[in-house]
C-alpha cells in the first residue's frame, strides 16, 4: 500500500524523523486553519500518490492564511496524472540551503535491502540514475546486521553528503531505517532531505509503501487506506479475502496459483491480439481451495465489471482435485444465478480431470464451454469478449 504524503510524514514523525510542522486539510477553509496555526509562510500540497505534483500546480507557497485558503481551493479537485487531489497538506515554509536525496527499499532482484543516497536531491531519482549514474551511490544493506550509525555514516559518504552534515544525517538515516523495520515497510523514501540554514537534516517530503504481506502485524495500518481513492471492485476483493487486482481489458481470469494466473494473463493477451486486441481484465488467485463459496466470490467480482465480457477458468488440479473445482463452479452458478450473464470458458487439467470434465458436462450450463488446452482455452475466451464488446 502506497501511502499519502501525510500518511508518511506522520509516520516518520512518530519514529523521530525531523519533519515540519504541518496539517491536512480537505477543504479550503480547513487549509487557512492550518496556516494560522503554523503562522507566517506555508506550503500547500496536493496529496496524491504520484509525482509531477509541483510540474502540474499541486504545490504552491501562500504568504498568509488567506492566499492558503485561496490556493487550497484551486487545488483541491485539480487531477495530476489520473489522480484526482481530494487534501492538500500545509506545512510550515522551509528556508533550504541544500536538498539531498535518501531511500530505503526492497531489493528484489538481489534478495536484500537497498540503500541509495544522493547529494543531489530535489529532482526525479530515475532522472538522476538515467543521467548520472555516479552520482547515487547503491548500498546493499544487511537485514540481520541492519543499519545503525556507523553504517548510516558510511553510506552517506559514498552518497557524497558533506562532511560537516554528515553526523546529523546519520542520525536521521537511523530513525529512517527503524521506520523501514517498525513499519514493514518496502520503501521509504525522503525527497529532499534538506538543509536549512542552520544545518539542521529536515524531511522536507516523504514517500513510504507497506507491505500489505505483514498487514497481519499492522491492524493500525488499516486506517492508513484511502477508501475513496481504492477501485470499488479491489474493495470488494479484499472484504472476501481474494487476492484481486483490477485490469484494463475485456476477459476476466480466476486462476489457483499467482505463477499459473500470470501466465494465464500472457496467454490470453496474446491470444487477444487475433480478436481486436482485447486483454486480460484483472488478476484473481482463487489459491488452493477452489469451494463453491469461493469460486463464487471470485465470479461475484469479476462478473460485477462492467468491462468484462467473458470470463476464463483456468484451474490445474492439485491438492484441490479438479472434480472439487468443477462442483465448485457449478455451485457457484447456482448461487449466483440470474447475476451470472457472461460466457465462462473452463480450462482444468491435473488431478481427477476426467471426473471434473464429467461434472460439467452433466450441468450443461449454457454460459460454460470447455476447452481442453490453454492456449485454445484463452483463445476462445478472447473471442467470446470480442463478439460480446
Amino acid at each position: 500500500m502506497d501511502l499519502y504524503e501525510y500518511q508518511a510524514r506522520d509516520l516518520f514523525a512518530a519514529h523521530g524523523v525531523p519533519v515540519l510542522p504541518g496539517a491536512v486539510a480537505s477543504n479550503p477553509e480547513e487549509a487557512r486553519a492550518a496556516a494560522e496555526e503554523i503562522g507566517g509562510q506555508v506550503v500547500v500540497k496536493a496529496q496524491v500518490k504520484t509525482g509531477g505534483r509541483g510540474k502540474a500546480g499541486g504545490v504552491k507557497l501562500a504568504q498568509d492564511p488567506a492566499e492558503a485558503q485561496e490556493l487550497a481551493e484551486a487545488i483541491l479537485g485539480l487531477d495530476i496524472k489520473g489522480h484526482v487531489t481530494r487534501r492538500v497538506l500545509v506545512t510550515e515554509a522551509s528556508d533550504i540551503a541544500q536538498e539531498y536525496y535518501f531511500s530505503f527499499l526492497l531489493d528484489r532482484a538481489n534478495r536484500t535491502f537497498l540503500a541509495m543516497a544522493s547529494a543531489e536531491g530535489g529532482m526525479e531519482i530515475e532522472q538522476l540514475a538515467h543521467e548520472r549514474p555516479e552520482a547515487l551511490a547503491k548500498v546493499a544493506v544487511d537485514p540481520i546486521a541492519g543499519v545503525d550509525k556507523a553504517t548510516a555514516t558510511a553510506i552517506l559518504t559514498q552518497g557524497g553528503f558533506p562532511a560537516e552534515i554528515r553526523e546529523q544525517a546519520a542520525e536521521v538515516v537511523v530513525k529512517l531505517w527503524e521506520t523501514f523495520v517498525a513499519e514493514d515497510a518496502t520503501l521509504v523514501e525522503v525527497n529532499p532531505l534538506v538543509r536549512d540554514p542552520q544545518d539542521r537534516i529536515v524531511a522536507l517530503d516523504g514517500k513510504v509503501t507497506l507491505d500489505g504481506n505483514a498487514a497481519f502485524r499492522h491492524p493500525e495500518h488499516e486506517q492508513l487506506v484511502d477508501t475513496q481513492a481504492e477501485d470499488p471492485l479491489e474493495a470488494k476483493a479484499k472484504a472476501k479475502d481474494l487476492n484481486y487486482v483490477k485490469l484494463d481489458g475485456e476477459v476476466g481470469i480466476i486462476g489457483n496459483g499467482a505463477g499459473l494466473v500470470m501466465s494465464t494473463l500472457d496467454v490470453v493477451a496474446y491470444a487477444g491480439q487475433r480478436h481486436g486486441g482485447v486483454k486480460p481484465a484483472n488478476f484473481l488467485d482463487i489459491g488452493g481451495g477452489a469451494s463453491a463459496e469461493v469460486m463464487a466470490a471470485g465470479l461475484d467480482v469479476i462478473l460485477g465489471d462492467p468491462a468484462v465480457k467473458s470470463v476464463f477458468v483456468n484451474v490445474f488440479g492439485g491438492i484441490t482435485a479438479c472434480d472439487a473445482v468443477a462442483t465448485g463452479i457449478v455451485e457457484a452458478l447456482k448461487i449466483l444465478g440470474d447475476e451470472a450473464t457472461k460466457p465462462l470458458v473452463v480450462r482444468l487439467d491435473g488431478n481427477n480431470v476426467e471426473e471434473g470434465r464429467a461434472i460439467l458436462d452433466r450441468a450443461n450450463h449454457p454460459l460454460v464451454t470447455q476447452v481442453d488446452t490453454m492456449d485454445n482455452a484463452a483463445d476462445k475466451a478472447a473471442q467470446l469478449a470480442a463478439a460480446g464488446a
